[in-house]
């Protein structure tokens, strides 16, 4: 007997309290359906709610679902114009051309030293690939949902041989022998404060076609680990494609945009019907039916008795086909974070406030996918290198402070302001009232200030070496017109 069932059976004062605890938990569910509709299940919302669970992040993430939702996003991706377009779009605007490295060594290093190690940096970057292995991660990101980075040696590199390379989710799994899997979560194994200290990593990949495949595999340490991935709920471990909310969306436009092609080619493939004009009890000359005759181009043909010929009007696409794709898209570049001129490349009825404002929501979030890449990827593989690069010679020249005092940014590719004239406006006031220095405003165009000043100091020493006055500015520069318009105030 259960402990309310005792409390029935029990004294009168025990039964008291049974009927307090039952009146409340009957207040307590009238509450909530008095508040809460959507708690109730009724027979109009059952079937929009069967399939809400509450299971974890992780559990709810198995890795069965992941494979069937990996597998489908991609072969929407290989398929679907829209979702390459979009994909290949955000990987190019978030990773570009590749990050450059900002080192500051504080004031009183070998500034042409630090100018050398950035340099050296830069072209281990170029050797190794390291924007185009970005931007296939990015794309990762958004259809598989993760992307894995193991830190290599390779022998091909001169210098520094550290190299990244970048697998697919699948090469991430739980051993295949199923043993030692304690405080492990589908090929991630974590310490006590739960941190990642190792990862599966498999030697062959499972849909690899090869023969002698196998799911053997060996635990990597974490520290040579990058997981960069697309994580929604607190404590999840493994990630989910960004188009994941949106298949069925790219499944429905599909399925619309091919009915409306079937039913426009039906209409021009039937080039004439006969019907016939005759009463229900007349007669007309016989034709068997669903027969089909040959027409002749460019001649007049005399239909048989008692039959007329009419054409199928072609009435597809109708005229709600562009707006019902046109919100289609607007949804799934929402489950992006992207804008739809952005996402489908089509400014059609946008104005220049309404880019301005979707630019800037969108390259906010480009902002926060850098930051992402910075702390995943490049701060500790950069960490990497400079252990690496400290013992090879010429590396990192003298006339640097020791390591624990360098810091650094990362410089990315800027983004074209809509109105170049309104920015450089704007830029010049700031740089007046002294809001905005002029390393920002460099970096707004992803360049280094410092570059920006050894050339300009290199063109002016130039142009007096060839006597040309370059203090004199265009009538037409924005200085010029922001100081008329003070003169005209």
């Amino acid at each position: 007997m259960g402990l309310f069932g005792k409390l029935l059976s029990g004294t009168p004062s025990r039964q008291a309290m049974a009927r307090t605890i039952t009146e409340q938990r009957s207040a307590i569910s009238k509450l909530v359906r008095a508040r809460f509709d959507a708690a109730e299940t009724t027979d109009l919302n059952r079937n929009h709610w069967g399939q809400a669970d509450h299971l974890s992040a992780d559990a709810a993430l198995s890795p069965w679902k992941r494979r069937v939702l990996r597998s489908r996003a991609r072969y929407e991706a290989a398929n679907n114009g829209y979702l390459a377009g979009m994909v290949t779009t955000l990987a190019t605007d978030a990773i570009g051309t590749g990050p450059t490295l900002l080192l500051d060594c504080g004031p009183d290093a070998d500034q042409s030293a630090v100018a050398r190690v950035e340099d050296n940096v830069f072209e281990w970057h170029q050797r190794i690939d390291l924007a185009r292995k970005l931007r296939v991660a990015r794309v990762a990101k958004a259809i598989d949902g993760e992307q894995f980075g193991i830190a290599t040696n390779n022998r091909q590199l001169k210098g520094v041989q550290l190299d990244v390379r970048f697998v697919e989710a699948e090469l991430i799994a739980d051993p295949a022998s199923r043993w030692d899997l304690a405080g492990s979560i589908d090929g991630v194994r974590f310490d006590e404060d739960g941190n990642p200290s190792e990862y599966y990593l498999l030697k062959h990949h499972p849909g690899s076609m090869h023969f002698g495949v196998t799911l053997e595999g060996r635990w990597v340490r974490a520290d040579k680990v990058f997981h960069y991935y697309h994580a929604t709920r607190a404590g999840q471990h493994r990630g989910m494609g960004e188009v994941v909310p949106a298949l069925e969306l790219f499944a429905m436009l599909r399925r619309y945009q091919y009915a409306v092609v079937t039913a426009a080619e039906t209409a021009a493939d039937l080039a004439v019907i006969l019907k016939t004009t005759m009463p229900a009890a007349g007669s007309a000359t016989g034709i068997p039916a669903w027969d089909t005759m040959p027409i002749v181009r460019g001649m007049a043909m005399a239909p048989p008795e008692g039959w007329e010929p009419y054409q199928l009007k072609a009435e597809q696409p109708t005229s709600t086909f562009d707006a019902f794709e046109r919100r289609i898209l607007m949804q799934i570049s929402r489950s992006l974070n992207m804008p739809y001129i952005v996402a489908v490349m089509d400014a059609t009825g946008a104005n220049y406030s309404t880019m301005r404002g979707d630019y800037l929501v969108y390259r906010k979030h480009l902002a926060a996918e850098r930051a992402d890449v910075e702390r995943v990827v490049l701060d500790p593989l950069l960490e990497r290198w400079i252990d690496e690069a400290s013992v090879v010679d010429g590396m990192i020249p003298d006339g640097l402070p020791p390591r624990d005092q360098w810091t650094w940014r990362w410089r990315w590719d800027g983004f074209e302001h809509i109105d170049p004239m309104k920015e450089a406006q704007a830029e010049s006031v700031g740089l007046a009232a002294k809001t905005v220095s002029r390393a920002e405003a460099c970096a707004r165009r992803g360049k280094d200030w410092r570059q920006v000043f050894r050339q300009i100091a290199a063109e002016r020493a130039y142009a007096e070496e060839l006597g040309i006055d370059l203090s004199q500015q265009p009538s037409n520069s924005p200085a010029s017109d922001a100081q008329q318009q003070e003169q005209d105030a």
